[in-house]
């Protein structure tokens, strides 16, 4: 899911949502289990988690939606649209990252903490970081994203 904008986040920040949405249909190509999705490229902005997943339900209602999220996010929960809505009504998965420990019994009901997993230390705030100071992130990112970055000249320095 591709989103044009985060409403917790500075917009001024992002990068084309199209030029994101092509990256994830690159990254993706050869997986036929993962299908890319710009459904939020359609819905008013910014967008919020629970208005997609309406949206989803409308378009879709033989499936069962579940969010997946880094560690990292479950603080902001709170802060989202409808916060108790989503955590009610839709399974949530937390994925472990480094340097953001859970308690898992102090995480609301509905909200699963995988376990035993890798936890590799690679984030796309790094990677987009270390692509704007000259570093080579070829093994960071699948290789057809990473030359369309390079191809666009993409999260270099716009000054």
């Amino acid at each position: 899911m591709v989103s044009p904008q985060n409403p917790l986040k500075d917009s001024r920040e992002l990068l084309d949502q199209q030029h994101r949405l092509n990256m994830v249909e690159l990254a993706i190509e050869n997986n036929t289990s993962l299908q890319a999705c710009d459904i939020e490229f359609h819905l008013p902005k910014p967008s919020y988690t629970i208005d997609t997943l309406h949206e989803l339900k409308n378009q879709f209602p033989e499936n069962t939606w579940v969010l997946i999220m880094g560690a990292d996010t479950v603080d902001t929960l709170p802060k989202w649209k409808n916060y108790k809505e989503l955590v009610s009504d839709y399974e949530m998965v937390v994925y472990p990252r480094p340097n953001y420990p859970l308690d898992p019994s102090k995480l609301s009901p509905g909200i699963k903490l995988i376990r035993d997993v890798p936890v590799i230390d690679i984030s796309a705030t790094y990677t987009r970081t270390a692509i704007k100071a000259g570093k080579n992130c070829r093994y960071l990112l699948p290789e057809k994203v990473y030359e369309y970055i390079m191809e666009k000249g993409l999260y270099g320095d716009k000054s």
